[in-house]
């Protein structure tokens, strides 16, 4: 095996997410660039396209030349989506399709509109055998010749396990004109070496520096390549993460070994390519194999005691077996997102690292040779959402179902694939006495207000009027803009029949709930209720304080509260004054229901004893509190504080001592 290496790519480095293909290419498919993706004005055109509608972020006009374009193109093109170009040694053009122009199989490719259908349209690329072999006349499918590997792994070891170094330097670098035995013999032989040694990072370099003395490029792209690789077999839906490597899933073996071949093919490339463009046929195309797959996929969800039911469906057809297995499959991710949903109060701390990588703005944090976690630059936003996804998970107790609470889609690994459709919130956390509605961004310019104000408080009124219990929102994103926490302190929306609503939406940065995540697991006192009494402890200053002064006490009153639940602490004081809103209704025991429509305040620095300030919508301009509820600010006279206030009854008007009269329990506010 000393002939030159070569390491084949499924994907692309330029486009390292396979789960943003189908959003490109709705993209082109409703642009004027089908058919004319060539040449560097239309390469620039459709990259600046895909700019504009969010599918790529081509920062500060960073690429001028149009590759991004060109990268998508050959992806689209790779997978049969549009028609890739003929060399005129394989045939003509016209024997196959207009150049870039799109396929039958990715008109198919744009109707997948669930995860599954999706993933099958690229196992379906992904067997089709148009990799060129060193003899440059037969071809092979890297899928197929993994699960060959993988497979004869499984027979030797009794597990399918394919780690991250051993893909990297005898899983990419090889191909059915290698001996499929002694690439397993290279690879245990690999293993067991790596086991014994004392510094796994040290000894991977070695054995990458001693492979890639056959190898013409940079030694870095044995694992850069292969993190990539790896990403785009996975999204077949027959492989999935085992650490930071592969294993066969395990409903999907039997479709493994009929996938596996360990020859190439002979036909010639065009043929390859029709099959590419039209649609490959699957093992489970014909009724025989998939109706074993589907006895399989029954004897394995009753050994795990899962409840199902196809009674309904008719099983005459491969269509018709594989619509009843796909059912199957749906109950049965659905059962291990429970199981995965219940562990997560084991995970608190990898959920915690992920935050500080989306603090980061993305990134890695490696763990070992062998765990490591990882947020790509552009897919931060549906990192978001899954990561709180996940902290909703740890903290529990919510009596919907994990796949109820989110909006978004997971792969095998419960990886998030792209972030919630619009129209409704992000999570959905809904307890036996309240629910909480998280809506997450990673926008933090002046824009973020434009962008959620409004659907942020649509989607919380809309679930006001669906759960018949308080329901409270928290908006979640790495930095809040001050306009955004002003439109949510004053939280007012107007329903159907222009039904007035005052909204709980309480803003905290990334930081601030990870913090208050972190002290709930590190003090054992991980309840929803304490999250509950965070928001409304935050909430509680909204009415007397300017959107500053009230992002500064909520940062106050997170770390306090973090400070508090760790030490056992209860975050309410019910001795604490209540703090009075303008124009709050009253109600004394004697004198009945009133009006605060001022207050009364002593400014040291001004001549006169007292000062009243109008108080009945909020106070004058040149006039704010601090977020304790009693001490002013004054533009001339500087630091103050609220005496009393003036509340209006109805046969009289009253000036009552602040907070003295306001804690005896004659007094209470609407």
């Amino acid at each position: 095996m000393s002939e030159q290496i070569k390491i084949w790519l499924v994907g692309n480095t330029g486009l390292r997410n396979p789960n943003r293909i189908q959003e490109g290419l709705f993209v082109y498919a409703n642009s004027a660039f089908i058919g004319n993706l060539r040449g560097r004005e239309n390469e620039l055109g459709f990259m600046n396209l895909l700019d504009e509608k969010g599918i790529i972020q081509n920062k500060e006009g960073k690429d001028s030349t149009g590759s991004h374009a060109r990268k998508w193109r050959l992806m689209f093109a790779k997978n049969g989506l549009i028609y890739p170009q003929i060399q005129k040694k394989d045939g003509r053009q016209e024997e196959l399709g207009a150049l870039d122009d799109i396929t039958p199989f990715g008109r198919s490719f744009l109707k997948a509109d669930t995860y599954p259908a999706v993933q099958e349209c690229f196992l379906r690329a992904m067997s089709v055998e148009q990799f060129s072999m060193p003899d440059g006349r037969c071809y092979f499918s890297p899928l197929r010749w993994l699960l060959a590997i993988m497979l004869e792994l499984e027979k030797r070891t009794g597990s399918s396990e394919l780690k991250r170094i051993e893909f990297a330097l005898w899983g990419q670098t090889t191909n059915p004109s290698y001996n499929l035995d002694d690439v397993v013999d290279n690879i245990l032989d690999l293993r067991n070496r790596r086991a014994d040694a004392p510094s796994k990072r040290q000894f991977d370099k070695k054995e990458i520096a001693k492979r890639s003395k056959n190898y013409d490029k940079k030694a870095d792209n044995f694992l850069d390549y292969s993190d990539m690789n790896m990403r785009y077999l996975r999204i077949t839906g027959v492989l999935q993460r085992k650490g930071r490597g592969l294993i066969i899933v395990p409903t999907k073996h039997l479709l493994a070994e009929k996938l596996a071949k360990s020859s190439a093919s002979s036909v010639p490339i065009i043929k390859q390519y029709k099959l590419l463009c039209t649609g490959a046929p699957l093992p489970t195309d014909n009724a025989d194999v998939a109706k074993s797959l589907l006895e399989d996929l029954i004897k394995q969800m009753k050994e795990r005691q899962i409840l199902f039911d196809i009674s309904d469906l008719p099983l005459n057809t491969p269509t018709e077996i594989n619509t009843a297995r796909k059912r199957l499959e749906n109950i049965l991710a659905q059962a291990d997102e429970i199981q995965y949903a219940n562990d997560q109060r084991n995970q608190w701390e990898d959920i915690r690292d992920y935050m500080t990588l989306l603090i980061q703005g993305g990134g890695k944090k490696i763990y070992d040779e062998d765990n490591a976690i990882e947020i790509p630059e552009d897919e931060t936003p549906v990192y978001l959402e899954w990561t709180l996804w996940r902290a909703a998970l740890a903290i529990n107790h919510m009596v919907n179902k994990p796949y109820e609470v989110r909006g978004f889609k997971l792969d095998s690994d419960f990886m998030p694939v792209s972030v919630a459709g619009g129209g409704k919130g992000d999570l959905y956390c809904e307890f036996n006495d309240f629910t909480i509605l998280t809506e997450v961004t990673m926008s933090t310019s002046s824009r973020q207000e434009a962008m959620e104000g409004e659907p942020v408080r649509r989607h919380v009124s809309d679930a006001v009027l669906k759960y018949d219990k308080p329901v409270y929102g928290m908006f979640i994103a790495v930095r809040i803009d001050t306009n955004t926490a002003e439109t949510f302190r004053h939280g007012i929306w107007y329903a159907k029949d222009d039904m007035k609503q005052r909204l709980d939406i309480v803003p905290l940065t990334l930081e601030q709930f990870q913090k208050y995540f972190v002290a709930m697991f590190e003090s054992n006192k991980t309840n929803p209720e304490n999250l509950r009494d965070l928001i409304v402890k935050c909430e509680s200053r909204r009415d007397i304080l300017e959107a500053p002064a009230w992002k500064q006490y909520i940062d106050t009153t997170v770390s306090e509260g973090s400070l508090e639940i760790t030490e056992g602490i209860s975050i309410c004081n019910e001795t604490e004054a209540p703090l009075i809103p303008a124009g709050a209704i009253v109600r004394h025991e004697t004198f009945g229901e009133g009006q605060v429509v001022a207050i009364e305040a002593i400014f040291p620095e001004c001549s006169d004893e007292t000062i009243e300030l109008p108080y009945l919508r909020s106070l004058p301009d040149e006039v704010t509190f601090y977020p304790d509820g009693k001490s002013l600010l004054h533009d001339r006279f500087g630091e103050g504080t609220a005496q009393s206030y003036v509340i209006v009854f109805p046969k009289a008007i009253m000036r009552l001592s602040y907070p003295s009269d306001f804690v005896d329990g004659t007094l209470s506010i609407d």
